[in-house]
């Protein structure tokens, strides 16, 4: 760093100080030697001017030694200002790519956070045909009613791309004790949003091991829920787990959640509303405000109480409950909410989003209360991971028909191929994305990270179904059932980048849930009872970059 330029002025004014002390001597004795005398000696008059010159000197010579005491401490003072002035200046860093700005005293910071997911994605399906004799039907599409089918066609689904998240944001810490981000969102499903608020929160950590976290945020509800976009094994989570975030936790839920962790536990408990609300024009989708927002419990208890230098054991159950469903009417004209009004409905499409059409679909349930249960399982061995999760959905009617319930697991297993270890994140007791020991260096013998995962997932939203042939009748729900098995290969170029790619093979199962002739005819197209599903396979690319 280059002093400041009072410093060499300093500096300078010192050394004239100096030189002029030491000339002082030098000048009495030349005066001296060149004095005129009188016979033997000097003068009384040249002795006493000699004499005056020499108490003058003196003075001067202490003046100047109290200007350079002066001098000298002005001098370290500077020096103190500017060590004060860089050990208090804020730091910025780029540890993996993400930018971040940090106060001295380290009670201040700010990150930036981004994240780019491309999606490209070929279904292959039969051929579709004519709506009379092809019997493939699905929930709502895209540009078609909002009504439990699409009404125009046998659902061929789209082969393209999609922007599957596009996030901008920050995050940090302020005054020592306190969290908070700010992360906005452009991707979607089957087509991208026009942009929304995904997590906005602010959270208090004064009562570790305890945390405090109120907003919209993700709440924890499952192993696979908490696990990073950014370093899932797969393109998207299974559709078990889906399902059962999806009632009172997931993505952009407002709440309020006590969430504590330590080196081989966590549990959290929350309070949850409703998911931010998103009113977009050129898209199928939109919120609505409601008369009543939901109102809902969740709850989860993990941890890896068994464990060793390479290797550990994580356990974990999780549930939730929806203590009110929201209220979509409003009171009738005699002043009642009408018992649809409030209702739940549970769905998902298969796992991938480049087209958005959910082909299991309860349609909305008329319903009192409704609840999950979960647990979770996962070992791992240095590059080995297995993992397993059950789901439990449950809903409490209110139209007098019996109470149904649907269940949901997977089971998936990974395989780190270049021996890189998942990190285990014993604040959020789940898994994140391996370290990248070599990053792709063309040339360099870099080559990344690669990694191989095989899963199976199993979700059925059918209660009472009935037979083939039939109408559906009473409480029966033919929500369908989806069976889904994935192969995926990621190749992480560094911390930053990766590419996946997945297999699906996707089954659907599923009877026509028409209750009439008439819905048979005039809405799903189909005779009593129809198979509505379908077996296809799918491939799929992911490009992502994330800081």
């Amino acid at each position: 760093m280059t002093a400041p330029a009072p410093f060499h002025r300093t500096i300078r004014a010192a050394a004239v100080a100096v030189l002029l002390c030491s000339a002082a001597p030098v000048a009495l004795a030349q005066a001296m030697a060149t004095a005129p005398r009188t016979g033997s000696g000097i003068s009384q008059e040249q002795a006493l001017a000699l004499t005056a010159r020499l108490d003058a000197l003196e003075r001067q010579n202490a003046e100047l030694a109290a200007q350079i005491q002066d001098l000298k401490a002005q001098a370290s003072a500077q020096t103190q200002a500017v060590r004060d002035e860089v050990h208090n200046a804020p730091t910025v860093s780029v540890a993996g790519g993400r930018p971040t700005f940090t106060s001295a005293d380290g009670k201040f910071s700010v990150t930036l956070r981004g994240v780019i997911q491309f999606d490209a994605a070929a279904y292959d399906q039969a051929s579709p045909g004519a709506i009379t004799t092809d019997m493939r039907r699905s929930g709502p599409a895209l540009g078609a009613s909002a009504s439990n089918v699409d009404l125009t066609h046998a659902r061929d689904l789209k082969n393209g791309d999609l922007f599957r998240r596009a996030r901008i944001g920050i995050d940090g810490t302020a005054f020592g004790d306190w969290d908070y981000r700010i992360l906005f969102d452009f991707g979607g499903s089957g087509v991208e949003d026009a942009g929304q608020l995904y997590e906005g929160w602010l959270q208090y950590n004064g009562f570790k091991p305890l945390r405090i976290r109120v907003g919209a945020f993700t709440p924890s509800l499952g192993l696979d829920d908490q696990g990073s976009t950014n370093g899932m094994p797969f393109l998207e989570r299974s559709t078990a787990a889906d399902l059962a975030r999806n009632l009172a936790g997931g993505d952009t839920r407002t709440g309020a959640q006590l969430f504590g962790y330590g080196d081989h536990w966590f549990a959290a408990g929350a309070v949850t509303g409703r998911i931010v609300g998103v009113l977009n024009t050129g898209t199928a989708t939109a919120v609505p405000q409601t008369f009543g927002d939901q109102l809902a419990l969740t709850g989860r208890l993990a941890g890896t109480p068994f464990y060793g230098q390479d290797w550990l054991i994580h356990l974990g159950v999780n549930g939730s409950h929806v203590v009110s469903p929201a209220n979509t009417t409003g009171p009738s004209t005699n002043g009642a909410t009408p018992v649809t009004g409030e209702f739940v409905s549970f769905s998902d499409t298969p796992e991938l989003r480049v087209d958005g059409t959910r082909l299991i679909n309860t349609g909305n349930i008329p319903a009192r209360h409704a609840s999950t249960l979960g647990a979770e399982l996962a070992a791992q061995r240095r590059n080995l991971l297995l993992q397993a999760e059950y789901q439990r959905l449950g809903v409490e009617r209110s139209d007098g028909f019996a109470n149904p319930h649907f269940d949901g697991f997977h089971v998936q297993g990974i395989w780190n191929i270049t021996g890189e270890t998942r990190k285990y994140n014993n604040q959020t007791a789940a898994f994140d994305a391996p370290p990248v020991a070599r990053p792709f260096n063309w040339g360099h013998g870099g080559w990344g990270a690669w990694e191989a995962g095989l899963r199976y997932s199993d979700s059925n939203l059918n209660y009472e179904p009935g037979s083939p042939g039939t109408f559906q009748t009473g409480s029966s729900i033919r929500g369908g059932e989806e069976k889904n098995i994935t192969a995926g290969i990621n190749w992480y170029w560094n911390s930053l980048a990766r590419v996946m790619l997945d297999y699906q093979n996707v089954r659907i199962e599923r009877l026509s849930p028409a209750n009439s002739t008439t819905a048979a005819s005039t809405i799903w197209f189909t005779p009593a009872g129809a198979n509505i599903g379908q077996t296809f396979n799918v491939w799929s690319v992911r490009t992502q970059f994330a800081f």
